[in-house]
């Protein structure tokens, strides 16, 4: 099936897996259900059923680069179709303009939705009920999958299934009657036991019957998103409603009666939000304790323990988080998971930058890891990948001395230019232009050290950049 694609939505900021989940390296792009992120663990997912070049990602702008470089070491062919948001608009408007593109190039297009941070153990369940979904969205319906409850969580919207449609394939499929707003306990207890199904987010569609929906009942995003302009992106995009595919566009289909159904699946199926559903999925020791990173426990059980950096011990605990990074440390009980964002307002509030960035922050060209900082002096290690190569730009309160790690560098400073050894270094003075580029074939490494009045991540003026970020006119 050659007009077969699927939307990857990876945006959100996660703020529930504090203090690992930050806003400019969300859950998505973390490793927490093996050695891939969730992002690549996706995209391999779906590359079962969709060739990689059919596959989009819409993320924010802020995570572009690492979402390519991401992708890159999967599928260098869905790097071209990542779509990066200036501003969050929520999932409808994020949807629709990826639906659009594709239906520019493919009136036949067949698309799957799905979320980049989710988990799913068993994929043979998940391609089967995809499958089925598509069968029956031939039929101009949109489709949910839906997941087959295990308990009664109150941390996810439900959906009302109906009479079962005589057209189906390996899986039944039913007519939604209802979505339901996450709810409390007891009426949760009550749909488990009506035979209702968690909404997991996950849409298949015709990308015509899309943009027929779309332009009927949301005539405003429809027309939007026609006359969107790639030119002026940032002002185009402020202009979309904030709205769900849900409330926006799912929920409206089926107060008319449209077409809408859902594919009941049982998939092993966990959404990751938050810690205590990190624990359930992870195997646990001998003492049910689920352990990451360089741990020693002693006499601690039923807990999650997890190190970024350094060792971490414990002593005498039960039914606990433990989170430690390198610039912050979560401690509660399992039982409060579910609580924490009410906690990093409490963080953000006090030390915002410990909610917005990692000590280690990834750009198109690599990483720096910010090694101390204190008044007048920042320390980082920097790491530019092979043929990748820095902005050409200058600061105007700091000077920087760089020391060679590993590697060879190639350096502009003031339009000299220079390549330093493992073990040399050099000064790039005060407003100086400078550039700093790897053209080896392994990855470069350096110290550097700044010391000024202002050691802020926004004291750069750029005059060239092989990434489109914004220069100096």
């Amino acid at each position: 099936m050659n007009n077969r694609y699927a939307i990857i939505l990876c945006g959100g900021s996660g703020t529930r897996l504090w203090p690992l989940s930050r806003t400019l390296r969300p859950k998505q792009l973390l490793a927490l259900n093996g050695e891939q992120t969730l992002l690549q663990q996706t995209a391999k997912r779906l590359a079962q059923h969709v060739a990689p070049a059919n596959l989009y990602t819409v993320t924010h702008e802020d995570h572009k680069f690492e979402v390519k470089g991401q992708l890159a070491e999967l599928f260098p062919e869905a790097v071209a179709n990542v779509l990066a948001e200036p501003c969050a608009r929520n999932t409808l408007p994020a949807i629709a303009w990826a639906t659009y593109q594709i239906y520019q190039q493919d009136k036949t297009a067949m698309i799957g939705v799905f979320a980049s941070d989710h988990a799913i153990d068993n994929d043979a369940n998940f391609l089967s009920a995809w499958q089925t979904a598509e069968q029956v969205a031939e039929d101009d319906y949109l489709v949910l999958l839906g997941i087959k409850p295990h308990e009664p969580a109150t941390g996810y919207g439900y959906i009302k299934p109906s009479q079962q449609l005589s057209k189906n394939g390996a899986l039944p499929v039913h007519q939604v009657a209802q979505f339901v707003e996450k709810p409390d306990l007891e009426k949760a207890k009550q749909f488990v036991a009506d035979g209702y199904l968690w909404n997991s987010g996950m849409f298949v569609f015709k990308a015509s019957t899309f943009m027929q929906m779309l332009a009927q009942y949301q005539p405003e995003i429809y027309q939007q998103i026609c006359a969107i302009n790639p030119d002026n992106l940032a002002k185009s995009y402020a202009e979309f409603p904030n709205l769900s595919m849900d409330y926006g566009l799912a929920e409206e289909l089926v107060g008319h009666a449209e077409k809408v159904a859902v594919v009941p699946v049982d998939m092993a199926w966990s959404d990751l939000g938050s810690w205590d559903s990190i624990y359930a999925r992870h195997e646990k020791d001998t003492n049910n304790n689920v352990t990451h990173g360089e741990v020693l426990n002693l006499d601690t059980q039923n807990s999650l323990i997890w190190t970024e950096t350094g060792l971490l011990a414990t002593l005498g605990l039960n039914n606990v988080v433990v989170i430690q990074t390198a610039d912050a440390t979560l401690i509660c009980d399992r039982s409060r998971a579910e609580d924490i964002k009410a906690l990093v307002a409490e963080v953000k509030a006090r030390k915002p930058e410990l909610t917005e960035i990692h000590q280690t922050v990834f750009r198109p060209w690599g990483s720096y890891t910010v090694l101390e900082e204190r008044a007048n002096f920042k320390i980082k290690r920097i790491v530019v990948n092979s043929g990748a190569k820095l902005s050409m730009q200058m600061h105007k309160h700091r000077s920087e001395h760089w020391v060679v790690v590993s590697g060879v560098a190639t350096i502009s400073n003031n339009e000299i230019e220079y390549t330093l050894q493992e073990n040399q270094s050099t000064y790039i003075p005060q407003t100086h232009r400078h550039r700093l580029a790897n053209n080896g074939t392994e990855p470069l490494s350096i110290i550097e050290v700044q010391c000024g009045e202002y050691v802020g991540e926004d004291d750069i003026v750029r005059f060239d950049d092989n990434y489109g970020r914004f220069t100096t006119k």
